[in-house]
């Protein structure tokens, strides 16, 4: 399959780097040289140096012949030339990134399937998604929804002494518990990321990543120690797109919301355009304010500047203060790890939440697909069907030699999903969610075979 990405900023690269792991034919077109060999240097890609929005660039990467052209520069007007000159250069699918929402509103004069766009993905709603599921589970770092729904991924960080978890190794854990199972798909030591097997430890201050069923929450809430907490108060820093449209989407009659703007003009502005929640003028960066604003209450701080460094100071003084819950977004995904590991709270990016959408768009149409990417555990999320007579259903998971870097999380029976564990057995009627960091996918997915 040829894919072409016209963009090689971090959207464009990681969306490049998920899909190079699975060998598909991957052309990445920017016009930036340094973008252009960071992707030629770091990933097996073919790179197009040019104007994305040209004609002859898009001649030169062959564009008519791609099953998918992803338009992912940062320039909305950009996506949209290139995307109508895909679609009569005769590309199969065109997604396009636009930041613009009004475009895809009813009262929209330029839709963008005039312009041959299959699917939109806008970068702020993705994002949004995203907080809204960290405010529903203000005790995590990630959670993430599989399933329709029905399982969910949760981050939770080991800050306290837990008599049920240390000094045992993993594999008792599970065979001990009765009430419920889980999967362990990934650990943060340090700077490490660990996937763990049955003789794993837990140690204090570990960011886990566990595969529950979501009825099951509150099980793992009992059995990691965190406080079953709800949140009804809710400070926004930062009058962003993310940070005005969380500010609309956040249920108003059961979650108090207060976003707080630094730019007196601007305040006034989200004040005129925003009914439900309360506008301040105000710095996330100063103490006093933060203590005047009786921060100790807030259940979730969400900082969402256009200055990731702002938001990191916010999230930091906040959760210092008392908040609850400190979501901080950044641009630089690089930096999500470190922060993480000094345990400032959630940390979201809207490039990789992006990347994260397209996937699943992607994943849609072929299976094989990444569903998800976690950039910072170093992890993918695939779906896999054993064929028959395939190597993954000739034994039970706990006497085949899965690759070390993999966990097999859940398994879909005919629509009724299970935590998988050491007895469980493949069919060719299952699907499998794997979790692999990308040096092991193509070990597991020949086990599938």
């Amino acid at each position: 399959m040829k894919v072409v990405i016209l963009g090689g900023g971090e959207v464009g690269f990681h969306v490049a780097k998920a899909l190079s792991e699975e060998n598909y034919d991957i052309t990445v077109i920017d016009i930036d040289p340094v973008k252009c060999r960071r992707a030629s240097e770091n990933l097996d890609v073919i790179v197009v140096e040019g104007n994305g929005a040209s004609p002859n660039t898009l001649n030169n990467a062959n564009v008519g012949e791609a099953d998918y052209v992803l338009c992912l520069t940062k320039v909305d007007e950009v996506n949209l030339i290139a995307s109508q000159q895909a679609h009569k250069l005769g590309a199969n699918k065109i997604i396009a990134r636009l930041r613009n929402q009004q475009y895809t509103t009813k009262a929209s004069i330029i839709r963008p399937e005039k312009f041959g766009v299959d699917i939109v993905i806008h970068p702020e709603k993705a994002a949004c998604k995203e907080i809204i599921r960290l405010v529903n589970h203000p005790y995590a770092v990630q959670a993430v929804d599989f399933e329709g729904g029905r399982l969910t991924m949760l981050g939770i960080h080991l800050e306290n002494e837990n008599n049920q978890l240390y000094g045992v190794p993993l594999g008792k854990i599970c065979t001990k518990n009765n009430h419920f199972r889980f999967a362990v798909v990934a650990v943060i030591r340090g700077p490490n990321t660990l996937v763990p097997s049955a003789e794993f430890y837990f140690k204090k201050g570990d960011i886990c990543y566990f595969v529950i069923k979501t009825e099951d929450v509150e099980n793992l809430l009992e059995l990691t120690e965190k406080p079953i907490i709800e949140t009804h108060r809710v400070m926004i820093i930062g009058g962003s797109k993310i940070g005005r449209t969380l500010a609309r989407e956040l249920p108003s009659d059961t979650i108090n919301v207060r976003l707080v703007e630094s730019n007196r003009p601007k305040a006034g502005k989200i004040s005129q355009n925003i009914d439900d929640s309360m506008i301040i003028y105000g710095d996330g960066t100063d103490i006093e304010f933060l203590k005047s604003e009786n921060i100790q209450e807030v259940d979730s701080i969400i900082a969402v500047t256009e200055n990731e460094k702002t938001n990191l100071i916010s999230g930091l003084l906040a959760k210092h203060l008392g908040a609850r819950q400190s979501i901080i977004h950044v641009s630089t995904s690089e930096y999500i790890p470190t922060i993480k590991e000094i345990g400032a709270g959630a940390v979201i990016s809207k490039n990789l939440s992006t990347v994260n959408a397209i996937l699943k768009e992607l994943h849609t149409d072929i299976s094989d697909v990444p569903v998800l990417t976690f950039e910072e555990i170093e992890v993918d999320v695939i779906e896999l069907q054993p064929e028959n007579g395939s190597l993954i259903t000739q034994k039970p998971l706990n006497e085949l030699n899965l690759p070390t870097d993999c966990i097999i999380g859940m398994i879909n029976h005919n629509g009724k999903i299970r935590i998988a564990h050491g007895t469980s057995m493949l069919t060719e009627d299952d699907t499998a969610l794997v979790f692999s960091k990308p040096k092991a996918i193509e070990k597991i997915k020949k086990m599938f075979l």
